[in-house]
This record gives structure tokens, C-alpha cells and sequence, in this order.
């Protein structure tokens, strides 16, 4: 089968959940994949070194093939700005569909933004869609300027893909009920877990032994997870523990404003490391004492599992995690966290301060029970051979269609092979 899998972001850019490896397994199980993206800017919104805007970009990495398409790079905390980003991407994507649609057999469409699968329905090709993200919820969400004023056009806009869509993946069964709510046919909608980009390389052993307690977030500074809190909390550690040091790596839209927080505090007990390479952060990671996640109090935040839920479980580290709903109780299942309701400082400081308590040996086994619980529940071989199923169910469907309306399905599209993977439990 002739694949186009459209994601408005794709590598270099960080945090790509669905990106090389999973395109390469697409591949190894006989088929054509082409990833249509943008250029890369996320996540502060400048077009990477080595990149130019331009028409359109061809270029191959591991074998993989990818199309770049221009787009108005920003991730600030403007609505307007960002609907230029999402909507310019949008224009790129479906004007390149239209013009080579007869290239393709189907295609998978990575959300957010909704806006890339109202390319794929506009330009009448048949498409899975991956909801990583419930929209308008999470636009709104993340207080955007002006966001309150898109919720009406942004939901019309989901129904419409929604319903032009052949099947949909929700990364959480939380999406999938909030789907149905909304009219989505429960026989349309398949629930497969996101994986880990950790499960992809060796992860380094722990290296550096350290006085002091050290607790590592890595991942976006952002509206939606609502690091001030951590911050509060920081303050509090450091007037009860000044012991425990705690790290943060990465950048996004709230990054300065943390950072001048902590220095308002006075905290010589928080700092702050920006982007570094990703062969860095899997070695800040391993040299943790533990690994922290926090997510604001929303409640669309309870129905989705953010993506370092996988990440962290798979590096084999205990975690102190501030999150409501599913994930926190995917992480109390796993054994391996410390769970508390996140924008709560003093419950953080508490929980932060009861895992330094732990000895050693005890964190040790909490973070192989993590790792234990992912090979279980999120692995790549078993969200791959669930993915495989899903689209050869969907080309299936257009099979059909096509049969119906009298013709023969495209030449050059062969059926699924399988991938040669035994599924988890």
C-alpha cells in the first residue's frame, strides 16, 4: 500500500512519538510510506539551522522518505499566530494532496492539529486518524490568547473529520469515551497506546553519584503542564530539604517566565538546563534519582496519558508524577510512582521529599516495576501490530468503495504483510 503519513511535525523536532522508527516498521511490513510534513520549528518556533522555508523540501533520512512543506513558524502564546501556523500548514498540505493524490492509496493523519486532517478529507483522500489530543479541549486548555473565540469553528471542524475519517486511533480509552460522547460510532474508533522513544537505544546506566537527592524533569515548559507549581514547591524544599536538587530540561512558551520565578525565590535548589540532544537527556534521565511529571488540574488532562508517561516507565526510574485521571492511575498500577492531584505545591513538596526518603535499593525495584508494567501494556511490537490491523482494515473499506463504484484499486497497492511480532500480553 502507497501511504502518506501527514503529521504537521515530524524529526528532528523533539518529542515525536510516532516518527522514524515507526514509519521504518510500516515499511519493513511491505509497504510505501511517505511522511508530508513541515519544516522544522517546534518548539520555539524558528525554522531549524539547515532548513530554508521554501515550496516544498524532498529529502530521505534512514530511509525514510519525507516531504517538507512551508508553513509560518510560531509556538508562542498567541491564538492568532498559532492558527497562522496550523492554517499555513493546512493550505501546504492540501494543495500538495490535491495535486498528488493519485500517488496514494490511503493515509494516516497524525492529530493535533485538526486542521491536518481537514486537508486529507478536503482533498478526498481516504484516511485513518490518530487523535493524540481531544480539540477544541486542549486549545482552550492551554490558555491561549484569545483560544475561548475558536472553540465553535474548531468543533465543527472536528465533526467534520471525524465523520470523513475510515477509522480513528485514541492513544486513551479516556479519548475514546469522550469520542462517543460526541457522536462517534464506538466500531470506528480503535484505542492504541503510544510507546516509548527510549525503547529504541540503550539506556544508559546511572553514572554520577551525587550528595543531594536529584530529581530530573525533562520534556516541553509549557501551558499545559504548569511548572509554576513545581517551583512553589522548589521553595518549600528548599526551607525543609535544601538536600534535594531538582533539574529541568527542555524549553517552551513558559520557560522564561519560570525561570524568572525561581530567581525572584532565590532558588538554588532548581535549575534549569534548556534543549539539550536527546543522547544527553536519556543520560540525565539515567543519572536520576527520580523522574517528575506534572500536569495542570483541567479535566481533559484526566483522559489523556501524555506521552512521558510511556517514556518514563520505560527508562526504569522511579517517578513522583502530579497528575489526575487515567495516567495517575496507570502510574499507581505500575508501582513505580508517587502519585499526588497536580497544582498542589505542598503535596508535591511532600511527595518529592517522601521518595528522597527511600532508600536506594527500594527506588531501584520501583523503577524495574515501571519498567516491567511497559513492556506489558505499551510496548512498539504490540502497538505496531495493532496499527498494522487498523490500516488494513481501513484499506479494506476503500477496497470496496472502489469495487462499488466500478473500479479496480490502484496499481502498485499491495495487500498488508505483517510484521514477524508477537504482541504483548
Amino acid at each position: 500500500m502507497r501511504i502518506a503519513y501527514l503529521t504537521e511535525w515530524f524529526e528532528p523536532e523533539p518529542n515525536i512519538i510516532k516518527g522514524t522508527s515507526f514509519v521504518a516498521a510500516l515499511q519493513a511490513a511491505g509497504h510505501e510510506v511517505t511522511v508530508i510534513t513541515g519544516f522544522p520549528n517546534y518548539p520555539l518556533g524558528r525554522i531549524y539551522p539547515g532548513y530554508r522555508l521554501r515550496p516544498f523540501c524532498h529529502e530521505e533520512v534512514g530511509g525514510v522518505r519525507i516531504v517538507r512543506l512551508p508553513l509560518y513558524p510560531s509556538h508562542d502564546g498567541s491564538a492568532v499566530r498559532r492558527s497562522l501556523t496550523f492554517l499555513s500548514f493546512f493550505l501546504s498540505a492540501l494543495i500538495y494532496l490535491v495535486l498528488r493524490r493519485s500517488r496514494f492509496d490511503l493515509a494516516y493523519v497524525y492529530h493535533p492539529p485538526i486542521t491536518v486532517g481537514l486537508a486529507a478529507a478536503l482533498a478526498r483522500l481516504p484516511f485513518v486518524l490518530d487523535v493524540q489530543d481531544l480539540w477544541p479541549d486542549t486549545v482552550v486548555a492551554t490558555d491561549l490568547r484569545g483560544a475561548s473565540r475558536l472553540t465553535r469553528p474548531l468543533a465543527a471542524c472536528c465533526r467534520f473529520v471525524y465523520e470523513r475519517a475510515l477509522a480513528i486511533c485514541a492513544q486513551s480509552d479516556g479519548i475514546e469515551r469522550a469520542l462517543v460522547e460526541r457522536g462517534v460510532h464506538d466500531d470506528k474508533i480503535t484505542v492504541i497506546r503510544n510507546w516509548a522513544d527510549a525503547e529504541f537505544q540503550d539506556i544508559p546506566q546511572a553514572s554520577v553519584k551525587r550528595r543531594a537527592f536529584t530529581l530530573v524533569y525533562g520534556g516541553n515548559l509549557g501551558r499545559a503542564q504548569q511548572l509554576g507549581h513545581l517551583v512553589d514547591a522548589a521553595a518549600i524544599l528548599l526551607a525543609q530539604r535544601p538536600n534535594i536538587r531538582i533539574e529541568l530540561f527542555g524549553s517552551g512558551v513558559d520557560e522564561i517566565e519560570l525561570r524568572e520565578k525561581a530567581e525572584r525565590k532565590k532558588l538554588t535548589n532548581v535549575r534549569f538546563h534548556g534543549r539539550i540532544p536527546a543522547d544527553e537527556m536519556l543520560r540525565a534521565f539515567a543519572d536520576a534519582d527520580a523522574l517528575l511529571m506534572h500536569l495542570g488540574p483541567d479535566p481533559l488532562f484526566s483522559i489523556t496519558i501524555p506521552s512521558k508517561t510511556q517514556q518514563y516507565l520505560a527508562l526504569g526510574r522511579p517517578i513522583v508524577a502530579a497528575v489526575n485521571g487515567e495516567a495517575g492511575q496507570l502510574l499507581r498500577a505500575s508501582g513505580a510512582a508517587i502519585v499526588v492531584p497536580p497544582a498542589d505545591p505542598p503535596a508535591l513538596a511532600r511527595a518529592i521529599a517522601q521518595m528522597a526518603d527511600i532508600s536506594e535499593a527500594r527506588r531501584a525495584i520501583m523503577g524495574q516495576a515501571g519498567a516491567q508494567f511497559y513492556g506489558e501494556h505499551f510496548s512498539f511490537a504490540h502497538g505496531i501490530g495493532r496499527t498494522l490491523a487498523l490500516l488494513d482494515e481501513a484499506y479494506e473499506q476503500v477496497a470496496v468503495r472502489t469495487h462499488r463504484r466500478g473500479r479496480t484499486p490502484a496499481a502498485g497497492a499491495p495487500h498488508f504483510h505483517r510484521l514477524s511480532v508477537e504482541p504483548s500480553p
